[in-house]
C-alpha cells in the first residue's frame, strides 16, 4: 500500500488537542482483554475516540460494533476487489457516491449520492450500498477524523421500480452500522428533490432509525431550503452547484477506490472478529440484526 497515504496517529494528535495518550492506553488495555477483536492500531483508536467526543465507554461500544457488524454483514463488507467484481464497477455507471472536496463553514464534510442511470433494471441495491461504504472507508482512513459529516441524497429519478429492488435486510444492516459503528460525527442527513416515492422508502426504513437519527434527517422539495444548512455551491454542477462536472468527480472517485484495493483486501482478511475467541456467548447475524429471512426483497404489486 506504498502508494496510498493513510492518516497517522501523529496527524490525529496534531489535529485534536483533546486526544490524550492516556485514553489510547485505556482503550489498548481494554482491547487486550477482548480476544475476539483484531489487532487495532493507535490511529484507529484515535478516530473511534474522536467520533465519540472522547468518551471512553461509547468508544468501546463503537469499536466492538465496527468489527462485529463488518464480520456479520458480509454482503456489505466482503468481495470488495474492484478488479474481480464487475458488479461493483457497474455501480459507478449507475450512481454517483462522492465525498465532496469543499466543506461547510464548520468544516463538516459532505458525502452525496445520486442516480446517473435512472433505469431500475440497472439498480442493484447491495452493490450500491457496498460501494457507498467503500467510499466512506477510503475517506475516513486517508483523511482521519473530521469535525462532522453530512450525508446528502438527491432523490431525482427514484421511482417505484427502484423501491421494488431495495433489500430490507441490507437497509437494516446498513442503518445499524451507520448508527452504532461508523466512526464519524454525523451532523445532518439531507434528502433533496423529494417525491412521494421517497416518503414510501422513508416509511419502510423508519422502524430501523434511532430517534436521534430521525432528528437529523431533513427533506427538501427544492434546493432553496438546503442553503440554510450548507452552501449549494459545493454540489456538483449538474446538481445545481459549482463543485465540478459530475462525471469528472465520479471518475476521480472511481480511481481513489481502485487505488485503495489493497486496503480493502487486507481489511477483509484481518479486521474481523473471531467469534470462537469471544468471552461469553458468540454473536450471530440474527442476534445483531434480527431474523431477516422474510425481508430480503420488497414485492410491489
Amino acid at each position: 500500500m506504498s502508494s496510498i497515504k493513510l492518516t497517522t496517529f501523529e496527524e490525529e494528535l496534531k489535529k485534536n488537542p483533546e486526544l490524550k495518550i492516556s485514553d489510547i492506553q485505556t482503550l489498548r488495555e481494554w482491547c487486550e482483554k477482548q480476544p475476539h477483536l483484531p489487532k487495532i492500531q493507535d490511529v484507529e483508536l484515535a478516530i473511534f475516540l474522536h467520533s465519540n467526543y472522547y468518551h471512553i465507554e461509547p468508544t468501546k461500544s463503537t469499536i466492538e460494533n465496527y468489527y462485529t457488524y463488518r464480520t456479520h454483514a458480509p454482503e456489505l463488507f466482503s468481495n470488495r476487489d474492484m478488479r474481480k467484481m464487475q458488479q461493483l464497477r457497474d455501480v459507478f455507471k449507475v450512481a454517483a457516491q462522492l465525498q465532496l472536496e469543499h466543506t461547510t463553514k464548520e468544516e463538516y464534510r459532505i458525502m452525496i449520492g445520486c442516480l446517473v442511470d435512472l433505469d431500475p433494471s440497472h439498480f442493484f441495491f447491495n452493490e450500491l450500498l457496498n460501494v457507498g461504504l467503500m467510499t466512506h472507508d477510503e475517506f475516513v482512513w486517508t483523511h482521519g477524523s473530521t469535525p462532522g459529516q453530512i450525508f446528502v441524497v438527491d432523490a431525482t429519478g427514484i421511482t417505484i421500480g427502484h423501491v421494488g429492488r431495495l433489500n430490507i435486510a441490507s437497509i437494516k444492516k446498513g442503518l445499524r452500522y451507520l448508527q452504532d459503528a461508523m466512526p464519524i460525527r454525523l451532523k445532518e442527513v439531507h434528502v433533496i428533490n423529494t417525491s412521494p416515492v421517497v416518503e414510501i422508502i422513508y416509511n419502510m426504513t423508519k422502524p430501523f432509525l434511532d430517534k436521534e437519527l430521525v432528528k437529523l434527517i431533513h427533506f427538501h422539495a427544492s434546493l432553496e431550503s438546503v442553503s440554510e444548512h450548507f452552501p449549494i455551491e459545493v454540489l456538483p454542477n449538474e446538481l445545481g452547484g459549482k463543485g465540478g462536472a459530475l462525471q469528472e468527480l465520479m471518475d476521480a472517485q472511481f480511481k481513489r477506490i481502485e487505488n485503495f484495493r489493497e486496503w480493502f483486501l487486507e481489511d477483509e482478511k484481518n479486521n474481523r472478529v473471531n467469534e470462537s475467541l469471544r468471552i461469553g456467548k458468540s454473536k450471530t447475524s440474527g442476534d445483531l440484526f434480527g431474523v431477516d429471512g422474510n425481508f430480503r426483497k420488497i414485492e410491489i404489486d
